[in-house]
């Protein structure tokens, strides 16, 4: 299978655009716990610096790769990246707007972030791009539709995207591992609040905690 590369990133890059900041989102289908959005931006001369080319041939979709690969690749992506963050978006939000507004929101959250941190470097208000997995991001002040590109599977094309995904999966698992202290039984250890088999038959033993997402139809497993 083919991974992703820097292909969308240099097109940027040689267009004088220096940040391009790679987002995705992790968390949109779970039953349970928050949605959590990654963004990073790699500098330029990434893809020619021989320390990070064996780094990013291991870059890929997060899901695509086991959790120990996962949580060595984010150390990895957070130590070569130029920027990088993550946003939370928890149950109120969730349960009051649904997922796919909540979604959208924690994707603003995190290129937001990312911007504050461009201009703590660059007080010029440099040209900025965004790559975004799967759709458009709206209503982010600064940065209109012409000045990002939706890519479907863009966490197998871009390694910009496909990094803010590793991370953001990451800091999202250990979220979920957290909460299973809190709630257990629901075996968010293992299904990170997916609707697994174990998830499901947990819900008609225990019912719904009070992290389980109300505005998603969970009332038949019940």
């Amino acid at each position: 299978m083919k991974k992703p590369s820097f292909k969308e990133e240099i097109k940027i890059w040689e267009k004088g655009c220096e940040f391009v900041i790679g987002v995705d989102e992790v968390g949109r289908g779970s039953f349970a716990g928050p949605v959590v959005a990654g963004a990073v931006v790699f500098s330029k001369d990434t893809p020619c610096q021989p320390r990070t080319r064996s780094i990013l041939r291991e870059i890929n979709d997060s899901k695509l790769l086991n959790p120990r690969k996962r949580e060595v690749l984010s150390k990895e992506i957070i130590k070569h990246s130029l920027l990088y963050a993550t946003s939370t978006i928890g149950l109120p939000a969730i349960n009051k707007f649904g997922i796919g507004k909540a979604t959208q929101m924690a994707i603003r959250k995190v290129v937001k972030i990312v911007l504050w941190q461009i201009l703590e470097i660059n007080k010029s208000k440099p040209p900025i791009f965004v790559l975004a997995d799967g759709f458009h991001i709206r209503y982010i002040r600064g940065i209109g539709l012409v000045n990002q590109k939706a890519i479907i599977k863009g966490d197998r094309k871009s390694i910009s995207i496909a990094a803010a995904s590793i991370i953001a999966k990451v800091y999202r698992d250990k979220l979920m591992r957290k909460l299973n202290r809190k709630y257990p039984g629901y075996g968010f250890v293992r299904n990170k609040g997916y609707g697994t088999k174990f998830h499901r038959d947990a819900l008609a033993k225990h019912g719904l905690s009070k992290i389980h997402r109300t505005s998603f139809n969970l009332g038949k497993f019940l």
